[in-house]
């Protein structure tokens, strides 16, 4: 079997081998329920603990302050309904064109049930207009839920801003940190962000579990009614294995951050550059300043991007053609879309998402293996410029 080159980590990530490690015996031998009296349950929930408080030291919160949840889309939902449940009398939200879908679904759902969304679009490099976010603010607002990374072309928010915007007007702020958590600074103590979604498959936990940051004092109403588990506001048995893995994802995320950021930038850095100089008539989404290290999305114009994962794939390379929530639909992105990218490349973009496991060499595989896929894929292309 061909070893896989995988750039495709926004999408999901390699589960780290310490986690792995950390979380074995809680499948084999420690399976004891973390609720029960007796001491081979105990102990379990002493560990849920240390992974709560491992999650909160790389939010710069309190350990109080973390909700585990199921994944990303559960953080959010719980964030976005919880909210509206404490604040009946409010019937506006005010989010992004280019949010996840998570949360973008979630909200245009809300309209059906005879709530506002206002929704503030994004320039030519994805970024937000902050007067106009704040022009939307009014009395009738319960809350703004703006991302703090976009996970198509890592373009990063001013979400601490905005958050001040939302807190002068009392109202709730939420951010999407999904793709954020791990890869930039954060320090929820001294900003005034209510809320935060994280997903452990983002950075090297296993899939099925999340976390939702709530801020000690804010309103949010039961999402998930049941047992005594998560302080009462989410019932059900605790994914022990994988809250105790996410705890170590956190911390390995805290140790490493700053030295794997400059490392996987360069190699960034230098695949944009292999590409741009090699392929003509492309270029990176996004804005150049503020975006997260690990991400580079690229329109190839006239072709399709389907068609050059599909010839990336027979090479082992593993990239993505937008969000992997998304993956299949025929329509561009809505990230791209919102952005104003010409049709003729948000249809052939590719994004590329890196992690602590990229080599070098297999940044300059995907340089040698791309340039004739494009000028392949462009020789049988209608559209190509003559």
């Amino acid at each position: 079997m061909q070893s896989v080159i995988y750039m495709d980590n926004n999408a999901t990530t390699q589960v780290a081998e310490e986690v792995i490690e950390e979380m074995m015996p809680y499948l084999r031998d420690k399976y004891g329920n973390p609720s029960s009296m007796h001491t081979f349950g105990g102990q379990v929930g002493k560990q849920i603990a240390q992974a709560r408080q491992r999650v909160a030291a790389l939010l710069g919160c309190e350990p109080d302050e973390i909700l585990f949840t199921s994944c990303g889309t559960e953080s959010d939902n719980t964030a976005i309904k919880g909210t509206l449940s404490s604040y009946p009398n409010r019937r506006k939200v005010v989010t992004t064109r280019v949010e996840h879908p998570a949360v973008l679904t979630t909200c245009r759902d809300l309209e059906r049930h005879g709530y506002s969304v206002s929704e503030v679009g994004v320039d030519g490099q994805g970024r937000l207009d902050i007067d106009e976010l704040g022009f939307r603010l009014d009395d009738n607002t319960a809350m703004v839920s703006v991302m703090w990374a976009n996970n198509e072309t890592g373009t990063v928010f001013p979400v601490e801003q905005i958050a001040e915007l939302a807190k002068a007007r009392g109202i709730v702020f939420h951010t999407d940190g999904v793709q954020a958590v791990g890869k930039i600074p954060i320090n929820l103590k001294d900003s005034s962000i209510d809320l935060l979604s994280v997903s452990g498959h983002k950075l090297h936990a296993p899939k099925g579990v999340g976390v939702l940051y709530v801020r000690r004092g804010t309103r949010m109403g039961i999402f998930m009614h049941g047992g005594h588990q998560e302080s009462g506001r989410r019932g059900g048995t605790e994914n022990v294995p994988s809250i105790i893995a996410m705890g170590k994802a956190c911390e390995l995320a805290m140790r490493d951050r700053a030295d794997e950021n400059k490392r996987i930038r360069a190699l960034r850095d230098t695949l944009e550059k292999g590409i741009l100089s090699s392929c003509p008539d492309c270029f990176v989404n996004g804005d150049a300043e503020n975006r997260l290290p690990n991400t580079s999305n690229i329109s190839f114009e006239f072709i399709e991007g389907e068609s050059i994962l599909m010839l990336l794939d027979q090479f082992g390379v593993c990239a993505s053609s937008g969000s992997a929530c998304t993956s299949g639909s025929l329509e561009p992105s809505h990230v791209l879309r919102a952005m104003g990218v010409p049709f003729t490349a948000a249809h052939g973009s590719i994004r590329f998402s890196l992690s602590r496991y990229t080599t070098q060499e297999e940044i300059e595989f995907v340089i040698e293996k791309l340039p004739p896929i494009v000028n392949r894929l462009r020789e049988l292309s209608p559209f190509v410029k003559t």
